[in-house]
C-alpha cells in the first residue's frame, strides 16, 4: 500500500523503480562510471598515496563526473538524507571485496569521521551505511569509535592538495588498542586529493602493527 501511495524512485533518475530494482533503476546502474580498481588490478588510486603512507590496498566502485550521475548520487546522499545510497553502494562493493583474497584479510573497518557539530547538523556520516555493509560482507566489526574529528572544516572537494592540507581538518584516535595488530579498511564517499583519508591514515598507524586499506564509494 505504501508503495502505491509513494512510490519508490530511482536515486538518480527519479523514475519509477520496478519491483526488482532497489535505490537505482537498471539504466542507471549500467549507466555508472564503474571504477572498481579491486577487479581491475589498476594502481593508479594507490599510487595517489606513493611516499605519503603505506598502502596495502585502494578501491572505488565509480569514477566521480562532475555534473555526472555519480556527483548527482553523492548530492542526494549528503545533502538530501538519502542515506539509503549509502548503503546500496557498500552492499555491492562489499559483495565484491568478499571474493577477493587481499580484502579477506581486513580485521575492521573503520570510517572516515564527521566532526560533531556537522554529525548533528546532518544527522548521519554519509559513509555509515557505506562501511556498515561491506564490514558485513567481509564478517568483521565496523567501528566509528575509533577515529573523531576534533576540527571542523567545510567542503574540501575541489581545493588543491596544499589548500586541504592548509584547512584546519584534524583527526585523533580515541582509542589506540582497538587497532593494534589490525588490518584497517578506511573508508570514505569520495576521494579527490586523498588529504583526508593521508591525515586520518596517519592516526591510525599510530597503533601498534597496523596496515591500511582504503575503499571509497567514487573517486575523482
Amino acid at each position: 500500500m505504501l508503495n502505491l501511495l509513494f512510490p519508490k524512485v530511482c536515486a538518480g533518475c527519479k523514475q519509477q523503480l520496478l519491483k526488482q530494482e532497489d535505490v537505482l533503476c537498471t539504466e542507471c546502474v549500467h549507466s555508472l562510471p564503474i571504477a572498481s580498481f579491486h577487479k581491475t588490478g589498476n594502481s593508479v588510486l594507490k599510487d595517489k598515496f606513493y611516499g605519503r603512507f603505506l598502502l596495502q590496498n585502494a578501491t572505488a566502485l565509480a569514477y566521480f563526473q562532475k555534473r555526472g550521475l555519480t556527483q548527482q548520487l553523492l548530492h542526494n546522499l549528503k545533502y538530501r538524507g538519502r542515506k539509503e545510497i549509502s548503503s546500496f553502494f557498500g552492499k555491492w562493493l562489499g559483495a565484491e571485496l568478499s571474493e577477493i583474497d587481499c580484502y579477506k584479510e581486513i580485521d575492521l573497518v573503520i570510517p572516515v569521521p564527521l566532526h560533531k557539530q556537522k554529525l548533528k547538523k546532518r544527522g548521519f556520516n554519509q559513509v555509515e551505511g557505506f562501511g556498515n555493509e561491506i564490514a558485513k560482507a567481509l564478517d568483521v566489526p565496523y567501528r566509528d569509535d575509533v577515529l573523531i574529528k576534533i576540527s571542523k572544516s567545510g567542503s574540501q572537494v575541489f581545493k588543491t592538495r596544499i589548500l586541504r592540507f592548509e584547512a584546519e581538518e584534524v583527526f585523533s584516535i580515541q582509542n589506540l588498542e582497538a587497532i593494534n595488530n589490525k588490518h584497517v579498511l578506511l573508508v570514505d564517499d569520495i576521494i579527490t586529493t586523498g588529504a583526508t583519508l593521508e591525515k586520518c591514515a596517519l592516526q591510525l598507524l599510530k597503533g601498534e602493527n597496523v596496515s591500511i586499506s582504503i575503499a571509497t564509494i567514487a573517486v575523482a
